[in-house]
């Protein structure tokens, strides 16, 4: 009778230590260093562009910094004492951070509001007609901020403004009025502005998200009953929830840093002080005072605000992704 002899199993050895690959530690440490590998090229050309002035920026604020110092070459650091300057100024806590905040704040709420409704508009269109509205809209975006701001001074210009000649000729006025020297019409110009340049980012973004929105949750809703309103915070809101944290932050991160739609309008350079914000007080501060180093400490204020924003919402991101 025969014995019958088991098998042996051999065991292969890794392909790597075959081949006479790398290690597998070699090959964990490639993997984990690849990505910054691919991403090293634009992360020096970044570094470059934008770290690097950043860093100068934040080196100015720290000195006296003008014209003597532009013309000798000189550096003349005095600390942090540019920093008490802009903290101590009345002028930021009574007017340029009023003016910065509230601005921003009606902005993103009017800009969120206009676009969203323009995107369910959109979304409730036909192919054809939602094509010629999104190009339409498209062409307010496309519109350079300097363009759009000079069409609305004209608008509301004093003397051949199209709105005075209107209130006039219904008889509502007797005489032209001013609307830049007022700080609250002079930023009503500026809201319909920002809004009318920043609405169909809103638009063609949230609209994107509304069309994968699931129709037939919609249609069962309808059919139990719930109305627009309801079906519109109740289904496709936390369906997009993400987009409109999107579209807000990026929102707020952009008007907070208005400066072109401020400056351009008249006696927003500086002549009026009422209606300075962050951006346009530190250029009037260093180009028009020579006082770099107090300008640039308003920049690296401004600049520390919005990075704040931008934690935020990063970590709210991670949050939604860890649920």
């Amino acid at each position: 009778m025969s014995t019958l002899t088991p098998p042996t199993v051999t065991r292969e050895a890794p392909a790597s230590r075959v081949a006479g690959g790398p290690s597998p530690k070699r090959l964990r440490l490639l993997m984990r260093t690849r990505p910054w590998l691919l991403l090293a090229p634009a992360l020096l050309v970044l570094a470059v562009l934008l770290l690097w002035p950043l860093i100068r920026v934040v080196l100015f604020s720290l000195q006296d910094y003008g014209l003597r110092e532009i013309v000798s070459g000189d550096t003349n650091f005095n600390g942090g004492a540019n920093y008490a300057e802009v903290f101590a100024d009345p002028t930021l806590w009574t007017v340029v951070l009023p003016n910065t905040v509230f601005f921003a704040a009606a902005a993103v709420i009017g800009t969120v509001v206009l676009g969203t409704l323009v995107a369910l508009l959109m979304a409730n269109l036909g192919s054809f007609w939602r094509t010629i509205v999104g190009s339409a809209i498209m062409v307010a975006w496309a519109m350079p901020a300097v363009t759009g701001t000079y069409v609305w001074v004209w608008i509301f210009d004093a003397d051949r403004g199209i709105v005075n000649q209107t209130l006039m000729g219904l008889g509502l006025m007797d005489e032209p009025f001013n609307w830049f020297t007022n700080q609250f019409t002079f930023y009503g110009i500026a809201l319909l502005n920002v809004i009318h340049h920043g609405f169909p980012f809103v638009a063609i973004t949230v609209l994107a998200g509304l069309l994968g929105v699931s129709k037939e949750m919609l249609e069962a809703a309808e059919m139990d009953g719930a109305g627009a309103f309801r079906r519109f915070f109740q289904i496709t809101f936390p369906s997009l929830r993400q987009v409109f944290s999107v579209v807000i932050i990026l929102s707020t991160i952009w008007d907070f840093k208005v400066f072109a739609q401020i400056y351009l309008m008249p006696g927003g350079s500086g002549s009026n002080r009422e209606v300075l914000n962050l951006g346009v007080w530190s250029y009037v501060e260093s180009f028009g005072q020579n006082r770099y180093g107090f300008g640039s400490a308003i920049a690296v204020l401004l600049t520390l605000v919005l990075l704040g924003i931008t934690i935020v919402y990063i970590r709210a991101l991670m949050k939604e992704d860890e649920l």
